[in-house]
């Protein structure tokens, strides 16, 4: 069955954010294997010195990240990370941030997307990489 970027968004209403995601207040704007964007509010997310969680901005990564994956997989496959790496460029205080996952490989048993995370005013804030393995049919 052939998706469509309708068809994606309709898939993730239905099997919904996940529990952390809604958490952190991850809404996803775009859906596709080949690229998705997803923001995530400032407050709420933050360290005790009032900064983005480092850690948030990982949580925002992975999810658009694997979220692609899993689109890219199918209904019927599931999928694991097995590696994230994150550098952190600039902080955030304030507002919101966007991340845009694109992909790098999309292939039989893995896919690899880099995620670039920016803030309100478009600096990137963070510059991330997961990596999916899609497990066999069960």
């Amino acid at each position: 069955m052939e998706f469509n970027k309708d068809d994606y968004m309709e898939l993730l209403k239905v099997r919904g954010r996940g529990a952390l995601g809604e958490k952190m207040g991850i809404e996803v704007i775009e859906a596709s294997p080949e690229r998705m964007v997803g923001t995530m509010p400032v407050e709420g997310n933050t360290q005790p010195m009032g900064l983005l969680h480092g850690g948030a901005s990982v949580v925002l990564a992975e999810s658009l990240g694997s979220i692609a994956a899993q689109l890219h997989a199918g209904p019927d496959r599931r999928i694991v990370g097995i590696e994230v790496n994150a550098t952190h460029h600039k902080s955030a205080t304030s507002g919101i941030v966007t991340g845009v996952a694109t992909a790098i490989t999309l292939g039989k048993t893995l896919c690899c997307h880099e995620i670039v995370i920016t803030n309100d005013k478009g600096e990137r804030t963070c510059t991330a990489r997961i990596t999916n393995l899609i497990l066999a049919k069960r």
